[in-house]
């Protein structure tokens, strides 16, 4: 069973590049405020700088007065606002949770009204009708700018823009709420030592592992959920637990999403869109609900062939381990089985594995791989971070500064909070709470960005031990992170992860390769207890194993996507959401239907990732592509890293996204090395 955790993309409250969809801008200028608002002065400092753009002459128009000065308010807004809004995903303290939500549903009512003003619009489009000679990023942010007022609905009647509006509003209460339920989600399994029977000693050990006299109450969080997935052998307890994961976020937050999506409709029907899918996919590489289902009808057959001889692999490891020759395989069972190949053919414990990457080693390699490859210095300073006045919600956050080698110059920060607790974020994400922003005095706004991850915990007897699976999610949020600080763009919008979002996560899983790379390995990896370098045999199996079960993995990820997709394609909104997710699972993947199972109420991506999940997979793509050529100049060669830093990473949005890969790349990007990634070939 794939980690979603891992799969979770950059976070940006404001996202700039998916500006005026219902979901991700949503907040209202010069509507009334409440004043008791934990961003009502930020609200109100923004309606300033839109009355400010309103009030220029039409005939003293120019770039930085208008379309910059646009840019240069919600930049502004976002650093007046974003942590506040942030701390409603990790605080461990109720009243900033609280405000947090509250905060973020005002902003985004906020961002929904400003675009609908017609008085901005009409500033905006004065200019625009100039025909004014710009810089082609000058060109592409007048263009997007156009584009979200028209999405934001500026071609409406005032009826109707005025029931978007309402629409768009009623998507952010909701969603604030669904992503609350899940947070707030308390699930556990109540199970005894035998029933646990198989997993490892430190499980128990674990400090967050709530027991009731002898009954463990296991909950949903990663380092309980994913060890009982892989490693107890009684099934009917990974049954249990399995079908309680798919049930989080209860019958209430089903009808949450229902709701959501029939407003979501709602709202495109306005706006003339054939369903709300056309309408978030328009402004990503994909362009249209068309593309997606090709882009799947091409790779479904390709990985069908596999998925059938990875079923069957299992299977047969099922009928051995049992005894029993008519065992069927079953979702839960696919990770318990993954391992157990893992063990008994490739001689591959993850246990064993765990030992040579203990947290601290692991950050100390990832630290140097990056300083080195992208003439980066990482400096702590969390020690005087709380006393200068910085956020630092839990003892356990650390703050560090990047420094750039070559200039000197101080480029960023980030944070980073690493283990699971109560109410805090439940998978793996960076949030961006500042990006790099120039502004028209000179100065700049230095990226500020934040690494929320839920990874396995210290014991009393033994310090942090991530899987090998942990340690490439981290690789891979890090690669968020590295899109985030190393950003060069001079606007907003553009900075850092500010790409399509069917591309934004391909930086992020290119730089998951580095981890199965032996000589990588070699810089970090050594036994928490002897200091023994990662055992190259141990290595070697691992890589054979890497595409065990590959396609069927894979057939998950598209189920994901299809479910997705299904719900953001129905024109009125009026959707099962628990049927097509049944439908689908036994139609996409190798296993039967499950009843009273509805994952999609625990599903986060689909709200802020609506109509994009498959966007993992098309950027996977890339990614693939863009790891071949980094592997040819050299995986620890700073000069690939440089390059990779000034083509991909600097750029942010500034460009469209294939064109980042065709630079990058030297030619047109092929398929060839995503399907090799499967263990396919063509």
């Amino acid at each position: 069973m794939q980690s979603m955790c891992k799969k979770t993309g950059p976070k940006r409250f404001t996202m700039y590049w998916f500006a005026a969809s219902v979901v991700a801008w949503s907040l209202s200028a010069g509507a009334a405020v409440d004043p008791d608002s934990p961003v009502a002065d930020a609200l109100a400092r923004a309606d300033l700088a839109v009355e400010r753009i309103v009030s220029v002459a039409n005939e003293q128009r120019s770039f930085g007065n208008t379309v910059e000065a646009i840019d240069d308010l919600i930049a502004q807004l976002e650093l007046d606002t974003n942590m506040t809004m942030f701390l409603a995903y990790v605080s461990t303290d109720p009243d900033e949770r609280l405000a947090g939500e509250k905060a973020e549903e005002d902003f985004r009512n906020w961002l929904i009204e400003l675009w609908k003003r017609e008085d901005l619009y009409g500033a905006v489009k004065a200019y625009a009708d100039t025909n004014p000679n710009l810089s082609p990023e000058q060109t592409r942010l007048l263009k997007h700018t156009m584009r979200d007022f028209r999405r934001a609905g500026m071609n409406l009647s005032a009826q109707d823009r005025r029931r978007l509006t309402e629409v768009e509003k009623e998507i952010t209460r909701l969603s604030i709420e669904f992503e609350k339920n899940i947070r707030a989600d308390e699930t556990v399994v109540p199970l005894t030592r035998a029933e646990l029977s198989g997993l490892p000693e430190e499980f128990f050990d674990s400090p967050s592992l709530k027991q009731s006299g002898d009954i463990y109450l296991v909950g949903m969080a990663y380092p309980q959920f994913k060890p009982i997935m892989d490693y107890c052998d009684n099934e009917t307890t990974r049954k249990k637990v399995w079908l309680s994961y798919k049930r989080r976020g209860g019958q209430r937050n089903v009808g949450v999403l229902e709701h959501i999506l029939k407003l979501r409709a709602e709202a495109a029907q306005l706006l003339a869109y054939a369903h709300p899918a056309d309408f978030e996919i328009e402004i990503r590489m994909a362009k249209n609900a068309d593309a997606v289902r090709a882009f799947y009808d091409r790779l479904r057959p390709l990985v069908r062939e596999k998925a059938l001889r990875d079923a069957a692999q299992l299977t047969a490891a099922k009928r051995e381990h049992t005894g029993d020759p008519n065992a069927k395989l079953s979702p839960w069972d696919s990770s318990f089985y993954l391992n157990y190949l893992k063990k008994t053919k490739y001689a591959v414990d993850p246990e064993k594995v765990r030992e040579y990457l203990p947290l601290d080693r692991v950050i100390d390699g990832l630290f140097s791989i990056t300083q080195s490859l992208y003439g980066l210095e990482y400096r702590e300073v969390t020690e005087h971070a709380a006393s200068q006045g910085r956020a630092m919600w839990h003892e356990n956050v650390r703050l560090f500064e990047v420094w750039d080698k070559i200039s000197g110059e101080m480029l960023g920060e980030f944070y980073v909070d690493l283990h699971p607790r109560e109410n805090k974020y439940g998978h793996a994400a960076q949030w961006g709470l500042a990006q790099h922003k120039a502004w028209s005095d000179g100065t700049f706004t230095k990226p500020v960005a934040a690494l929320v991850c839920n990874f396995s915990e210290p014991t009393p007897h033994r310090p942090s031990l991530l899987t090998h699976d942990e340690v490439e999610t981290f690789f891979h949020e890090f690669g968020h992170c590295l899109h985030t600080i190393l950003s060069e763009s001079r606007y907003f919008r553009f900075a850092g992860t500010g790409v399509e979002r069917d591309f934004v996560e391909a930086p992020s899983q290119m730089f998951e390769n580095w981890v199965w790379d032996a000589d990588v390995l070699q810089t970090f990896a050594r036994h928490y207890e002897t200091g023994e370098p990662f055992p190259q045999d141990l290595l070697d199996g691992m890589i054979k194993a890497r595409h065990l079960g590959s396609a069927m993995l894979a057939e998950h990820q598209f189920y994901y996507g299809l479910v997705d997709l299904a719900y953001h394609t129905d024109p009125d909104g009026e959707v099962d959401t628990t049927k097509i997710q049944a439908d689908l699972f036994s139609e996409v993947e190798l296993y039967e239907e499950v009843p009273q199972t509805y994952f999609q109420a625990a599903f986060g991506h689909l709200t802020g990732y609506q109509a994009g999940y498959y966007g993992y997979q098309w950027s996977l793509v890339y990614a693939c592509d863009m790891f071949g050529r980094f592997k040819e100049l050299g995986l620890l060669d700073p000069e690939a890293g440089l390059y990779y830093r000034r083509k991909i990473l600097a750029r942010g949005g500034a460009v469209d996204g294939l064109d980042l890969v065709r630079e990058y790349l030297g030619r047109e990007p092929r398929m060839d090395a995503y399907l090799e990634h499967l263990g396919l070939s063509r």
